[in-house]
């Protein structure tokens, strides 16, 4: 493993789908040995979910599951419950998104382990939390962080079009990155006590940080209203806009008082400053659907990129609605190492979403096959060749 900040943090990725086992993918972006907890056989079953009809790349697997060493054992079998137990002992954090039962059945709860290795931080994601009536459901990021938390509801065009669906993963990301702070939170406390501990999140609590300000709105009492059609907007300068290739973007400006003038002479509506329904914020607001049909009419005479570089040069704060395709092809996204390239020079792949100074992230490894590190990782743990063997004719071993 090459060097990082987290060099010689050890830790096991006993998690499957995407939250809790990006979280141990954070931690292997700074150095930390990760090794990879599957069944024997198919392996996680994160891995069968292929995201383009047609084609057998496990492309969000190579996203999640980077830089991590896999070992395939049966934890439902003693001997391979037994192995899990040899490497906590000198094991630092030890991640789980498993239902809290299923924890339960395979002893591999938070009291478990930590009678093996009370120095262990035990990372735990949920659906829903680990206390009240609802700690052992079962969800996802669509159902407990999406849909739950009113960010489904929220995010419609009017409140008559149907619910947003959530992209894959747009939930366990950020999930993910709260548990990694929880983490290491907790081994920052493990260095001041010398105890370990349980660092846990859930999806639905951090849906609701991400709803934070329309929730805290109604938890002071306030009737929190769906969002108007785009032509009833309170602002029309913070409104989205289509231009003459059928592109669109979305206006930002907040600073009225100092923006309106430059934002007029920039495209061409220098009139607009003499007409009394928009002399005033007050007045743009009042007469914010006659302004929004002006403005329509006029970003539809030029192409997006006439206009990125006409708002650029007027100090507009601006955001073109870009696809896909343009996202993971960002010139501004590679400089800052959002996007990196795997070690071996072959495409790229979506970093963890922050930066220490002085400090490089490792290069980005390919992501195993199932169980391609078994037999390194119990060698490193001391089985000799013939306890290796023996798990392997058990079938505990893949």
């Amino acid at each position: 493993m090459a060097e990082g900040i987290f060099s010689g943090l050890k830790v096991i990725d006993c998690a499957s789908w995407i939250a809790g086992p990006a979280a141990a993918t954070i931690l292997s972006d700074f150095g930390a040995d990760v090794i990879k907890i599957e069944p024997p056989g198919a392996g996680d079953p994160w891995r069968a979910a292929v995201p383009v009809p047609g084609k057998t790349t496990d492309y969000w697997w190579q996203l999640t599951s980077r830089n991590k060493r896999s070992l395939a054992i049966d934890l439902k079998h003693a001997d391979g419950l037994g192995v899990l137990y040899r490497l906590t002992t000198s094991t630092d954090v030890f991640i789980t998104n498993f239902p809290l039962p299923v924890r339960e059945r395979l002893k591999i709860a938070a009291a478990d382990l930590h009678a093996i290795n009370p120095r262990l931080v035990y990372g735990s994601i949920s659906a829903y939390g680990e206390a009240g009536a609802e700690a052992a459901r079962t969800g996802f990021d669509a159902t407990a962080y999406w849909a739950r938390t009113g960010l489904m509801d929220m995010v419609r065009a009017t409140a008559d079009t149907d619910p947003a669906r959530s992209m894959p993963g747009m939930g366990d990301h950020p999930t993910a990155t709260g548990l990694y702070a929880a983490i290491v939170t907790a081994l920052y406390r493990r260095e001041r006590t010398g105890r370990g501990g349980v660092a846990q999140t859930s999806l639905l609590q951090n849906g609701l940080w991400a709803n934070g300000c329309f929730v805290q709105n109604r938890l002071f009492g306030e009737h929190v209203m769906h969002r108007p059609p785009r032509l009833n907007t309170p602002s029309a300068l913070a409104n989205h806009y289509r231009c003459r290739d059928g592109r669109w973007f979305l206006m930002a400006l907040h600073n009225e008082a100092r923006q309106w003038s430059g934002l007029l002479v920039a495209i061409g509506a220098s009139h607009l400053a003499d007409d009394p329904r928009f002399a005033t914020q007050p007045a743009r607001r009042e007469n914010a659907r006659a302004l929004t049909e002006i403005l329509d009419e006029i970003f539809a005479r030029r192409d997006l990129l006439e206009w990125r570089s006409i708002l650029e040069a007027a100090g507009v704060t601006f955001g073109a609605v870009y696809t896909v395709d343009e996202a993971g092809d960002d010139a501004q996204s590679r400089m800052i190492g959002a996007l990196v390239p795997f070690a071996d020079g072959n495409g790229l792949t979506v970093s963890s979403p922050f930066h220490l100074d002085n400090t490089t992230k490792v290069a980005a490894s390919r992501a195993p096959t199932v169980g391609q590190h078994s037999q390194t990782v119990l060698r490193d743990a001391g089985y000799s060749a013939d306890e290796i063997a023996k798990l392997k004719a058990l079938g505990v071993l893949g």
